[in-house]
């Protein structure tokens, strides 16, 4: 990480010492000064969004989060002001969620939220078209194998963020050799046949779907991929215009689309656990729970 230099400096010192630069006598009129030069305010990311939604809503939820804000701007807006903020080791509040390149890329920790109002672990499950294991059981088969860890997919969604996805997914399956042959281990190869993976416009489901492109082309698969809307990716699957997906969500984000098609598609488990949406602070901060926010 491009930050660990300064995050060992901070690591000799009293956490307080680097968050208030005081001696203890004044370290509660230091840190009533540190909400205030926050302007109580929690950076976001897009209006409208489902995890700005429920940040709104959390506000709600919590007595210590009256008066306080939710700034919403973008996603890119919210990396910009947290990556300024580390860079002068101040303290900031992001909306959140992982996996996040953001987090193989600086030292983050998400704030207890007792009541859930950000939602509990997701996992991310992979979906198919009825009758695809009949149709393609060697592609079925790799589907049913695919698991990999959040750490897997923020690595390839790092390295995106300087090189096309495809190269980074590349790279990463020929670092990670032994992974992908338990995927594909006693599997026939097939020749030249045609494989429709739906994915949506996320950076989390373009590596996972990279990846799996790669799999799939080794056994002999020709593999196309479809970036659509979460809600036209689960009528795909259970209309049977896509064979397969490794993009939802479940069981809150994409809840909503699973349960209308449940019936239609054969839902293969998750192929990754540890999802998480929540409010986020650098390490350096001495916060662990949203409920150690002070009321405005």
């Amino acid at each position: 990480m491009k930050n660990k230099s300064y995050c060992k400096a901070l690591a000799v010192l009293p956490v307080a010492f680097v968050l208030l630069g005081c001696d203890g006598g004044d370290a509660e009129e230091q840190t009533d000064t540190m909400w205030e030069d926050l302007d109580y305010t929690i950076t976001g990311i897009e209006a409208g969004s489902g995890t700005t939604e429920l940040a709104e809503d959390m506000l709600e939820d919590y007595d210590n989060l009256e008066g306080w804000d939710i700034h919403t701007s973008s996603t890119a807006g919210m990396i910009t002001s947290l990556d300024q903020a580390i860079q002068n080791e101040e303290p900031i509040i992001v909306t959140g969620w992982r996996p996040h390149w953001i987090f193989e890329e600086y030292d983050l920790k998400f704030l207890d939220d007792p009541q859930d109002s950000l939602g509990e672990e997701e996992f991310i499950h992979t979906i198919a078209r009825e009758g695809l294991e009949a149709d393609k059981p060697e592609a079925y088969a790799v589907l049913e194998r695919f698991e990999w860890d959040i750490s897997d997919m923020q690595e390839v969604m790092l390295t995106a963020q300087d090189i096309p996805f495809e190269q980074a997914a590349s790279d990463w399956v020929e670092e990670n050799r032994e992974d992908v042959d338990q995927w594909t281990e006693g599997i026939d190869s097939v020749e030249d046949e045609a494989f429709h993976l739906v994915s949506t416009p996320w950076d989390t489901e373009r590596s996972s779907s990279h990846v799996m492109e790669l799999v799939l082309e080794e056994l002999g698969y020709e593999v196309t991929i479809t970036s659509v809307d979460p809600v036209m990716m689960f009528q795909a699957i259970a209309y049977g215009e896509g064979d397969a997906s490794l993009a939802p969500w479940l069981p809150v984000t994409f809840g909503a689309f699973y349960d209308e098609v449940e019936d239609q598609i054969d839902d293969l488990g998750p192929n990754m656990s540890g999802a998480l949406n929540g409010l986020v602070v650098p390490e350096y901060m001495d916060i662990e729970s949203v409920e150690d926010l002070p009321a405005r």
